[in-house]
């Protein structure tokens, strides 16, 4: 059994885009407690998007979305490009990043991606979604530059297996 079948019972998670980039991404990264801890961390390139599943549980009822932190990966060590490869398959970017508001404020950024089995470029799309959220501001709101916000490297992940 894993840490996370200890929620109240019906408690159900299902945060907003704000409220997991303004709430708990930021308190993740400036390393402040939770009311209650509900997203695990976890090593997204070492793991693949089926063996989630069981890891980031929360309760004892069927989910459709699995929600974790992760820090990003760097391609090259001097680079900025992520590796998004897993032993099985990658992830691939897709669409254009939606900005992620509180009140008429700028706070993140959210990206779609989706799980490929195989290498690329002949990679099998598959019928999992992830979204990649990051802080675009710092606690007091001020914007920060894009390589600061790459430099923090913890992103909040949600992952969907999507069957429509």
């Amino acid at each position: 059994m894993n840490a996370f079948s200890h929620v109240p019972p019906g408690f159900r998670f299902h945060p907003t885009d704000e409220e997991l980039v303004d709430y708990y991404l930021r308190k993740k990264v400036n390393s402040r407690r939770f009311d209650l801890d509900v997203i695990k961390e976890v090593d997204l390139y070492k793991i693949e998007p089926w063996d989630l599943q069981e890891l980031c549980k929360i309760g004892s009822e069927e989910q459709s979305d699995w929600y974790f932190f992760s820090h990003k990966d760097k391609k090259y060590p001097t680079g900025t490009r992520t590796n998004r490869a897993t032993a099985a398959g990658f992830w691939k970017a897709t669409g254009r990043d939606k900005a992620i508001y509180s009140k008429h404020d700028l706070i993140g950024m959210r990206k779609t991606l989706v799980f490929y089995k195989g290498r690329a470029p002949n990679g099998q799309k598959s019928d999992w979604i992830m979204h990649e959220y990051r802080l675009e501001t710092d606690e007091n709101g001020t914007p920060q530059a894009s390589t600061l916000v790459l430099d923090s490297k913890l992103c909040a992940y949600c992952i969907i297996l999507d069957f429509t």
